[in-house]
């Protein structure tokens, strides 16, 4: 199998050689095998709706009701997964588009038609709340329920809950008013690029503009998209502060001792992880404000600003890397995860898991998506260089990490949680970091790898606690009855760009406003998640390279185990205790070490 040349224009779907296209047949052999899952999972709606209200009356009604929902949410995850995947290979489709939008309305009957069995589960009392954990009839479920009986202290009455139902939607709104502004009526000016062309800074084009070797051009995408932001100060932190008592008000209404505690609970992390991520990372800035001095001196500048942290500091080694050389250097990676593992990416490569190449109307990016009892699909749009080789290692974690909880779990535990979701992905990467570094025999190639990771670490850790502190901070202002005026805002912000990298850097006044473009904010303490994803990932990928099988072996049961017990619990048997600081610690060891290597090689 030959692989194929860059196209001049972006070719059409049919155009795609069918060993570049994912095979969704193993989904439906036809639009027609669709249409008969859609409508059994319509057919099924009904009968669910016919245990609400019956559920306290016996362990084995529950049993029979929660069996319907896994075998009616089984099916409508194929019939779902069959339309995202066929608009995402071509979205000018009308056929799929149709299908598409077919799905997203069954997804919301089958929520309305389920909604009532955790509520009315957490109005049993507490006598019957433990008789059924301790029911037979029920042992399967066991975990499941006493993941939905965490939620009893802090569930109100129904009458409340419904008010709180109702307020959902309206909840929604600073999120959905930043989000259409954000992405469709804020327009920022245009500056000159390397060639003296004109162009419109954008939301997309921003990155590549701060990577330019020209720091002229540098200077003014940052000048141009900061600009517009402060501009709009006023207006980004009303909807910020919006989002923010909105997530007050409600870890309030339902008794929680703060909105950072509400938000962990769901996925049963204690707070002190949160507050250890942070003081950890605090504890070793002195790391970041070396690599900015190395950045400085690498840059031959005199001052490095904000608009420099961008660019490579090492030009990017001239390897064009077809897909089929992608697919060897990637198993090759990955080799340290045992046969049974190279075995599934193998499966994976041949059996047309992968949607290769760009076409026409197809998805941007890459992602990974499954449907239990299917294996796993993979989307990239493949392009011949390292960043996309590592692309296809992370989306591939995804892929195995599916595969092996779908075949050892039953459908309740297959799905797990985010929080361990980018370990499972950005240890397939740090795999294949060390297997490239350790086979690199250019110094160029070497210092390119190294910068990679620097940048990687800077701005998946250092960077998103920096956020993940703001976002604690003006919670927190608001809990004590505070404002959060504009001012406050950018004063807090810019004091946290200050501290986090150093006096190596000039903090540009403009940094001060970041804080009103980062739409994460509006989903509350969630980025934490990228920084213990990437230490966890780091540690469980040092463990299995220095231990060999006992680490494999333990990390494999992780990813069968789904979402069969919780997040910490899971990482702790794989061998990485996230309460605790080391594997934090471990981040920073490895980046303090190609940090010297850096050093020393310019």
């Amino acid at each position: 199998m030959s692989s194929p040349s860059a196209p001049a224009t972006v070719p059409k779907r049919a155009d795609i050689p069918e060993q570049y296209r994912w095979r969704l047949e193993d989904l439906y052999p036809d639009d027609n095998a669709w249409e008969a899952d859609f409508r059994k999972v319509k057919d099924a709606l009904p009968r669910l709706a016919e245990f609400q209200g019956t559920l306290a009356q016996s362990p084995a009604r529950l049993a029979e009701c929660l069996r319907l929902r896994d075998e009616t949410a089984e099916r409508f995850e194929r019939v779902f997964v069959y339309a995202f995947t066929r608009m995402d290979e071509d979205s000018t489709n009308a056929t799929y588009q149709a299908l598409h939008d077919r799905s997203q309305r069954l997804a919301v009957e089958l929520h309305t038609a389920i909604a009532f069995i955790e509520p009315e589960l957490l109005q049993m009392p507490d006598d019957r709340i433990r008789e059924y954990l301790e029911s037979p009839e029920l042992s399967l479920y066991r975990h499941h329920l006493e993941d939905i009986a965490r939620h009893k202290p802090h569930t109100l009455s129904p009458a409340e809950e419904a008010i709180l139902a109702a307020a959902g939607e309206v909840a929604q709104a600073p999120a959905n008013v930043f989000d259409m502004f954000h992405d469709a009526d804020l327009k920022f000016p245009s500056i000159r690029d390397e060639n003296g062309e004109e162009v419109e800074v954008t939301h997309g084009r921003y990155i590549r503009l701060m990577e330019s070797r020209d720091r002229r051009v540098r200077r003014e995408a940052f000048l141009a998209l900061h600009g517009t932001y402060q501009k709009w100060r006023h207006t980004l932190a009303a909807t910020l502060s919006a989002s923010v008592r909105k997530d007050v008000f409600f870890a309030r209404t339902r008794r929680y001792g703060s909105a950072l505690e509400a938000a962990l609970h769901r996925d049963n992390i204690p707070v002190e992880v949160y507050t250890n991520l942070i003081n950890t990372v605090r504890s070793r800035l002195d790391l970041l404000h070396r690599y900015v001095e190395l950045r400085r001196r690498l840059l031959a500048v005199d001052e490095l600003h904000m608009y420099d942290l961008y660019v490579p500091l090492v030009p990017e080694a001239d390897i064009r890397i077809p897909y089929e050389q992608a697919t060897d250097m990637v198993l090759a990676g990955l080799k340290p995860l045992g046969d049974e593992y190279i075995r599934i990416a193998r499966q994976g490569l041949s059996d047309r898991w992968v949607d290769v190449l760009e076409n026409a109307g197809k998805r941007s990016g890459a992602y990974s998506i499954g449907a239990y009892g299917v294996h796993p699909y993979i989307l990239m749009n493949y392009e011949p260089n390292l960043d996309n080789v590592f692309t296809l290692a992370h989306e591939f974690g995804h892929a195995v990490h599916s595969y092996l909880a779908d075949n050892a779990q039953p459908y309740v535990y297959s799905q797990y949680t985010i929080f361990v979701a980018e370990v499972a992905s950005t240890l397939n990467e740090h795999l294949l970091f060390h297997y490239l570094l350790r086979e690199t025999e250019s110094p160029l190639k070497r210092r390119y790898l190294i910068n990679k990771y620097l940048d990687n670490v800077r701005g998946t850790v250092f960077r998103q606690v920096k956020f993940a502190e703001f976002e604690k901070l003006i919670h927190e202002r608001v809990e004590a009855g505070e404002a959060l005026t504009p001012q406050y805002l950018c004063d807090e912000y810019h004091r946290l760009v200050r501290e986090y990298y150093g006096s190596s850097i000039v903090a540009d006044d403009e940094i001060a406003v970041e804080w009103a473009r980062i739409p994460h904010f509006y989903r509350a303490f969630y980025v934490y998640k990228y920084a213990t994803g990437f230490a966890a990932a780091t540690a469980l990928g040092q463990a299995i390279l220095e231990e060999g099988e006992p680490a494999v072996r333990r990390y494999l049961d992780m990813l069968r185990a789904g979402g069969s017990d919780y997040s910490l619990n899971l990482l702790r048997n794989a061998g990485v205790d996230m309460t605790k600081p080391d594997p934090i610690l471990r981040v920073m060891d490895i980046f303090e070490e190609m940090l010297n290597e850096l050093e020393a090689l310019s």
